[in-house]
């Protein structure tokens, strides 16, 4: 059920109660299968008898109703994918967090100043210690095909079971011969201690060669619990429907918290390359 929290700005809902403000928002009335959701809606103060809107929605209709940022955060962890997000308004901005196996995201407004924090906080980011400078650069070079082996081995198993480990390593080997000695035992280090796997993607409308376009910046992150976090360079973000296949080659290079901070930075446009109006 949605619900709200009007002396903090924030709200319970699913896609089909936004489903239902759209088409309020436009002057439609919704059509019988989002009936209920309507009623819903009304039950709580949300909508009016006459489908008019509640005044505390005006903040976070009006940045998903003309969003100048649009941020997706998909994290996929062992209860499986969760699609968090931010949207950026004139007026507003717009956090929303949703839990594994609910229907319902949470809305929250925050402050633009703290996007950066947001989206830390939504990835877990953890501070960890710097490399000492010099330090060689740590990557394994795989296939995805390599990937689906050793998560297929991994189903029925403790992570932190010598007998997981030894099926990923032969998995490992078998889907990929050229991945051996310490480049096999680190891929299987990562399979097998992996916490989560996440995706940032922002996107606004910019400038390419002089014409409109969405722009569009993606981040993918493996964090591997001790084994640290590891930058996916491969597959390349953003990638589109159909662009990865089991021969798609994958790369992971070793990060560290403050340069994941500086890269989640790096997603978010400034305001030259957005089409927004000066004041």
């Amino acid at each position: 059920m949605p619900s709200h929290d009007s002396s903090r700005a924030r709200f319970r809902l699913a896609d089909r109660h936004i489903a239902v403000f759209a088409h309020l928002l436009d002057g439609e009335t919704p059509p019988d299968e989002l009936w209920e959701t309507l009623v819903e809606l009304q039950r709580i103060g949300l909508v009016g008898e006459e489908g008019e809107l509640a005044p505390m929605l005006r903040g976070l209709l009006d940045a998903l109703a003309n969003p100048l940022v649009v941020i997706q955060v998909e994290i996929t962890g062992e209860q499986g994918p969760v699609n968090n997000g931010v949207v950026v308004g004139q007026g507003a901005v717009y956090s929303h967090d949703a839990w594994p196996g609910e229907e319902e995201s949470e809305y929250v407004a925050v402050e633009a100043n703290t996007l950066v924090w947001e989206l830390a906080r939504k990835v877990n980011l953890h501070r960890g210690e710097k490399p000492e400078e010099g330090t060689p650069e740590a990557r394994v070079d795989t296939t995805m095909a390599a990937l689906d082996a050793a998560f297929v081995a991994l189903e029925g198993h403790g992570r932190d079971d010598d007998t997981a480990r030894m099926t990923v390593r032969k998995a490992l080997a078998e889907a990929d011969p050229v991945l051996k000695g310490a480049a096999l035992d680190q891929f299987t280090e990562l399979v097998t201690s992996l916490n989560a796997t996440w995706r940032i993607t922002t996107a606004w409308d910019g400038e390419h060669d002089g014409e409109r376009s969405t722009m569009i910046r993606a981040l993918a992150v493996w964090d591997c619990g001790p084994a640290g976090y590891w930058i996916r360079e491969q597959p390349e973000e953003p990638i589109m429907p159909g662009q990865v296949g089991p021969d798609s080659p994958l790369a992971l290079v070793r990060s560290h918290s403050a340069e994941v901070w500086e890269k989640i930075t790096d997603l978010l446009p400034n305001r030259e390359e957005m089409l927004i109006e000066s004041e």
